[in-house]
């Protein structure tokens, strides 16, 4: 069967700071080509919408799978599904994704019959059944299914993260993904889930807080065979345990594997395994996402980090020993007032590490999606981005942009006043000498993409997809309700690592 995968194009935050490779979609298309089928990818973050439009016509795909891992992109998603419907007639279009998977059955309906199935979790188990029911029958029997034949059984969690390995030979451009000045950057992953339970977070929903490891040695050999010098590791929080981080580390040194990294991990686990964050400096780690989320404990409680503001601190000490650069995020809350932006600026020129701000947003498969999202000011899917402001702001909401985009350009020219620019030069002269152009781009594109102007006309465009609000319940869900995968569903019965402290 003819199969082409399409991930959408980029969303606003995507525009300048990274553009990742969609490794999920990478997994999906290794798994449908291990089964026999013929797999064309189209990357709409580096690819233009003509060549998708041509290559519908020129393949004629028998399926076509779109991924949902963000919830803006669905407007997009059902538009590209009725476009292939009648570019290619007769073919099986099916969504999936970490976002479409919790609401499933309100995007099919909106879709009015241009998408013919989701798949609910994760995407590699399911695929080969899907595609097998597409050929033969039984739509319904496959798990994870969600169709206008009824919901299948229960999703199936991965058996091995070990495979299938990434189809990264059927991405095109590859030179375009890249995160900061690391460019390019592949991805690769280590873990998957999440033992703990932020608010905001649907990471630990979606795997119901089951957390599973790659081998230390299929870990190094795939790292072993990506081209990029630059790698950045996609796992929710890496490194939670101290063999794993190490065991990984051994095999790449077994093998001489050089690259230069970007994790994201959290403040308790660097402060509890720093041994492990300083044998991976030595490895070639350079940079850290760390989510604060909040400077005070009263938001740090809101938001269930289970961290205190002094375990946040210490890290960043613990960081800056190590040679290790962070990219600090804060969670802008609608509360805040012109007074709490201040304090935040002051904050961020007060310490050297790159502070990122993302606006709250209540996301279905999250706690506060039914504590926020009656609350909700728009329900139109393109604005939850985390960068337009979806509940009621404290400040009108053109003075919240303001506010808002002003702290962000202060940010921005913190890491572009002249001493970081003769340093971020040096970079860019490398860079540009490999042919690379995504970091200079990300130097000069911050006005035309943050500004109140823009965002505030976003609020006003036609919206022809609507987000749903929660069904109404007598009392708050329990978390069982909100997880998309369970153990005892799934098949593999993959391990699932104790708790964290405190948790």
């Amino acid at each position: 069967m003819r199969v082409m995968l399409v991930h959408p194009s980029a969303l606003m935050y995507s525009e300048i700071f990274l553009r990742l490779e969609p490794l999920g979609l990478e997994r999906v298309a290794a798994a449908a080509r291990d089964a026999g089928h013929e797999v064309r990818v189209v990357d709409l973050q580096v690819l233009s919408r003509e060549l998708l439009d041509r290559e519908l016509v020129s393949f004629a795909p028998e399926a076509v799978g779109i991924s949902l891992n963000y919830l803006a992109n669905i407007p997009e998603a059902i538009e590209i599904a009725h476009h292939a419907k009648a570019a290619s007639p007769g073919c099986f279009v099916f969504l999936g994704g970490h976002s479409v998977s919790f609401i499933a059955e309100h995007v099919l309906e909106q879709a009015g019959g241009a998408v013919d199935a989701i798949v609910r979790g994760e995407g590699e188990p399911a695929v080969e059944p899907l595609l097998a029911a597409v050929r033969d029958g039984g739509l319904k029997d496959v798990p994870g299914v969600v169709s206008t034949e009824g919901h299948g059984p229960a999703p199936k969690l991965l058996d091995s993260l070990d495979s299938p390995r990434p189809a990264r030979d059927l991405m095109r451009r590859r030179n375009r993904y890249f995160i900061g000045e690391l460019d390019p950057c592949a991805s690769i992953e280590f873990t998957r889930g999440c033992p703990w339970d932020c608010s905001f977070c649907s990471a630990w929903t979606f795997y119901g807080r089951s957390y599973r490891k790659a081998s230390p040695e299929g870990a190094a050999e795939e790292m072993a065979s990506i081209r990029e010098p630059n790698v950045f590791i996609v796992d929710d929080v890496a490194f939670i345990r101290p063999e794993h981080g190490h065991g990984i580390a051994a095999e790449l040194e077994r093998r001489r594997v050089r690259k230069q990294y970007y994790l994201e991990t959290r403040s308790d686990v660097l402060l509890r395994n720093e041994e492990v964050f300083a044998r991976w400096t030595r490895l070639g780690l350079r940079y850290m996402f760390l989510g604060m989320e909040a400077l005070d404990a009263e938001g740090l409680d809101l938001y269930r980090k289970r961290v205190s503001p002094d375990d946040n601190f210490k890290a960043l000490e613990t960081a800056r020993r190590l040679g290790i650069m962070v990219a600090i995020n804060l969670i802008v809350d609608s509360a805040w007032d012109a007074e709490r932006f201040r304090l935040v600026r002051e904050f961020a020129l007060s310490v050297p590490e790159i502070v990122h701000l993302t606006v709250m947003t209540p996301y279905p498969g999250t706690e506060i999606w039914h504590t926020e999202a009656r609350q909700l000011t728009t329900r139109d899917y393109r604005l939850f981005d985390i960068q337009h402001a979806v509940v009621p702001t404290a400040l009108p909401l053109e003075e919240f942009y303001r506010e808002l985009v002003r702290t962000q350009a202060v940010l921005n020219r913190k890491h572009l006043g002249l001493r970081n620019a003769i340093g971020a030069m040096s970079v860019l002269g490398r860079n540009l000498a490999r042919g690379q152009t995504n970091f200079a781009r990300m130097l000069w594109k911050f006005g035309s993409v943050y500004n109140v102007q823009r965002q505030l006309a976003d609020h006003q465009r036609p919206v022809r997809y609507e987000l749903p609000l929660p069904e109404h319940r007598a009392t708050p869900p329990g978390r069982q309700d909100l997880f998309i995968h369970t153990r005892a569903a799934s098949h593999a019965r993959p391990q699932a690592d104790p708790e964290p402290d405190g948790v």
